[in-house]
């Protein structure tokens, strides 16, 4: 009589083989994963000394907006902020390799469980091939196979042992798909996060190319000499008192219909802040009921000022949908919100973000909640880097041209019924 009946421990001594192979490139593929983490650990370490430096030189910043204007300190100003963006590089180059790197490491663990699921998957088979073999064997059959009882014995123990295997093959082999699953989506938040890295590396570069700019700028409008930049900030105050006094004029002009119902309650802190390191340097109204004012009536600060050295994200505070973008600037003399965005928000509300170095969004773009839509800067009329916030009802503000000014006329700018103004924060 003939059978294709093959004794379980053939099935195991094949088994042994491929894992002898196999270990050579898993052990291979371990060595790789141990330096790669090695690498990480050593960009990271690099990360922490140069964050130390940023803090440093924020220090330094914050300091130095807390001294009187002068044609020096704007220098110093820029120098560190140079500087500061300089080790911000540096630290975002650090990130970007540590995430090649970390990426990579994920790459090896996925592969090395691809490969288990495989090795597990064809032993389970295997496996279960040599059970039905034997099984398919009468007890007869199976005594005439073997020339000792002993062996009889030994093969129907090595079933039993081998369904327990197979339970917990099964088992290790539902948990490596499930690991492997998880890496697969680590991967992907890996290269998201890689692909934000590389732009916020280059948006750094850019704001370090605004700031030496910038500097240039200020030193050829002054000659470089100290009293010159007194001379201009003087005259840029005058201008700005003008630009204020014909946008009361025109804002005072207005009636437009505002349905105080369309609105969020005061208190229900429906923004986030649109920076995330928090100190307001000048609130809303007039400075004896700022912290109280619910409504802006021509009067004082349309907004609050946040403290902000040049080029700190700028988020927005709600989702919405950007109603304008513009620059203050290009209109030479004219000395407002210099680079601004105004969102429109779901809510009935609208924010203003100015003075800005660098503008990430465009008009009709939809942007999400703590969304980076721009960088701080010091555009526009601005004693120093800071951010200007504002809060309208929307159905009172409208972005048009400023054309009845004297030095705003090409400027395009948000212009808003009094009533519409609104107290930040009351909303954040």
């Amino acid at each position: 009589m003939q059978n294709d009946y093959r004794p379980p421990h053939l099935f195991i001594i094949s088994f042994v083989c491929c894992l002898f192979f196999a270990s050579i490139f898993f052990a291979a593929a371990a060595s790789r994963v141990v330096e790669l983490q090695e690498k990480i650990s050593s960009r990271n370490s690099n990360i922490e000394e140069l964050e130390k430096e940023i803090k440093k030189y924020e220090t330094e910043l914050v300091g130095l907006g807390k001294e009187k204007a002068t044609l020096k300190n704007a220098i110093r100003s820029f120098d560190i902020s140079i500087k500061k963006f300089g080790s911000e590089i540096a630290a975002t180059q650090n990130r970007i390799t540590a995430a090649v790197y970390g990426i990579e490491k994920l790459e090896i663990d996925i592969n090395d469980k691809e490969q288990k699921i495989k090795r597990n998957a064809n032993a389970i088979a295997q496996t279960i091939r040599a059970i039905n073999a034997a099984q398919s064997l009468s007890l007869v059959e199976l005594v005439l196979a073997h020339d000792r009882l002993s062996d009889v014995w030994n093969d129907l123990s090595n079933m039993e042992q081998f369904q327990i295997k197979i339970n917990r093959d099964l088992a290790a082999l539902k948990e490596l798909k499930t690991g492997l699953e998880e890496n697969k989506k680590l991967e992907q938040q890996r290269k998201g996060e890689l692909v934000n890295y590389k732009e916020d590396l280059n948006d750094k570069k850019t704001i370090v190319e605004y700031n030496k700019t910038e500097k240039n700028k200020v030193l050829r409008e002054t000659e470089n000499k100290e009293t010159t930049f007194s001379s201009l900030l003087e005259e840029k105050k005058q201008k700005r008192e003008q630009f204020l006094a014909e946008l009361l004029e025109l804002e005072s002009q207005l009636q437009l219909e505002i349905d105080p119902n369309s609105l969020p309650q005061p208190g229900s802190k429906v923004f986030i802040w649109p920076l995330e390191d928090v100190l307001v340097t000048q609130y809303f109204g007039e400075t004896e009921f700022a912290k109280t004012a619910h409504a802006y009536k021509g009067k004082g600060h349309n907004g609050i000022d946040l403290r902000a050295s040049t080029g700190t994200k700028v988020r927005a505070s709600l989702s919405g949908v950007v109603s304008g973008v513009g620059n203050t600037d290009i209109a030479h003399g004219c000395y407002s919100y210099g680079k601004w965005i105004l969102l429109r928000h779901y809510n009935g509300l609208s924010t203003l973000y100015a003075h800005l170095s660098i503008i990430k969004v465009v008009e009709g773009q939809e942007v999400a909640t703590g969304e980076t839509i721009g960088f701080s800067g010091n555009t526009g009329y601005s004693t120093g880097p800071h951010l200007h916030f504002t809060v309208y009802a929307t159905q009172g503000v409208q972005v048009q041209q400023f054309s009845k000014s004297i030095n705003c006329k090409n400027a395009t700018i948000p212009i808003a019924d009094l009533k519409a103004y609104l107290n930040p924060l009351q909303y954040l």
